[in-house]
């Protein structure tokens, strides 16, 4: 197989953002590539850890507040989860409001499948309806699903992968998706200790350096690059004016590497940005719900307010009060 017969089975989206994140005099790439299927292992293995809060936090929230959830949510709805990933907070949302039908969307095709077929084999009558795609795009949802109650589920503070312009497209996207009178189901992590946070993205283990360092080995091998990894380090930052985490591939040497057939060169401490991941407070997190076209109906906070699950109507759009 030629080089051009290689990289024309590339994404082309992957290869655009890939090489566009590079040129800039500020290189930073989208963070969705970050999850490929070892990517997506990866983000698995690191909600499990001691130092990753905002599973464990997320998940105890969901048990706490499904019998409240169950009122607000119709029997028979349809729940649709952006960015599903692995599925793991699922079926305690699945169990609480028993849905008509559940639809993943996820970038990550063969993690999606795979995460659907063990959510298939637990809820046997579910109509599951797996999804590959870009979930920041509006969609058109599958015609099964008929007149369904819309009940999307955007957990794990996903939202704060964004910055705020993104956020409020992507909500306002989702509103499409779902239509008119839909419900969002939506968690935010909250603003706290740096010395909770950081931990948090750069933990003992290794294992966040290893999700992050995996991206330059997807370039390698899949846009044809020759990056020395073991010239960039995992380099995580608080940046307060922004109210974000923000994760980084940092080079430790001068070094030229050659991707998609272009080649770069890096100096030693020069960065790769590859995510944010925001921080909100209360009012911040329901100001951006509503810029997105989402009307919050309640809200859900741990003891110590490290996160909130907000329950958020598609109400009618009015342009005066």
């Amino acid at each position: 197989m030629s080089d051009v017969d290689f990289l024309l089975q590339a994404d082309p989206q992957f290869r655009a953002d890939i090489l566009e994140g590079l040129r800039g005099p500020r290189r930073a790439i989208p963070a969705r590539w970050l999850y490929d299927e070892r990517g997506s292992e990866l983000f698995d293995e690191i909600t499990r850890l001691a130092e990753y809060y905002p599973t464990r936090t997320e998940t105890m929230l969901l048990e706490q507040c499904r019998g409240e959830l169950a009122k607000q949510i119709n029997p028979g709805a349809a729940v649709i989860e952006f960015g599903a990933g692995s599925a793991t907070k699922t079926p305690l949302l699945l169990e609480a409001i028993a849905p008509s039908a559940y639809v993943p969307i996820d970038i990550s095709g063969d993690y999606l499948r795979s995460s659907a077929d063990i959510l298939q084999s637990r809820f046997p009558s579910l109509d599951v309806i797996p999804i590959e795609a870009d979930f920041t795009q509006a969609m058109t949802l599958p015609a099964t699903l008929g007149d369904a109650e819309r009940l999307g589920f955007f957990p794990g503070s996903t939202i704060g992968n964004f910055v705020p312009r993104s956020s409020v497209n992507l909500l306002r996207h989702m509103r499409e998706t779902l239509e008119e009178g839909a419900k969002l189901l939506i968690g935010f992590d909250r603003i706290k200790s740096t010395d909770v946070l950081i931990p948090a993205y750069d933990d003992a283990a290794g294992v966040t350096a290893a999700f992050n360092l995996n991206l330059l080995h997807r370039i390698n091998r899949e846009l044809d690059g020759n990056i020395a990894v073991d010239a960039f380090v995992h380099d995580v930052r608080w940046n307060d004016m922004q109210s974000r985490i923000e994760m980084h591939l940092r080079c430790t040497r001068n070094v030229i590497f050659v991707v998609a057939g272009e080649e770069f060169a890096m100096r030693d401490g020069e960065s790769i940005h590859t995510e944010n991941s925001h921080k909100y407070d209360l009012r911040g997190l329901r100001l951006l719900l509503r810029s997105g076209c989402w009307t919050p109906i309640a809200d859900y906070s741990d003891p110590k307010d490290w996160f909130t699950l907000v329950l958020a109507e598609a109400a009618p759009i009015y342009t005066a009060p």
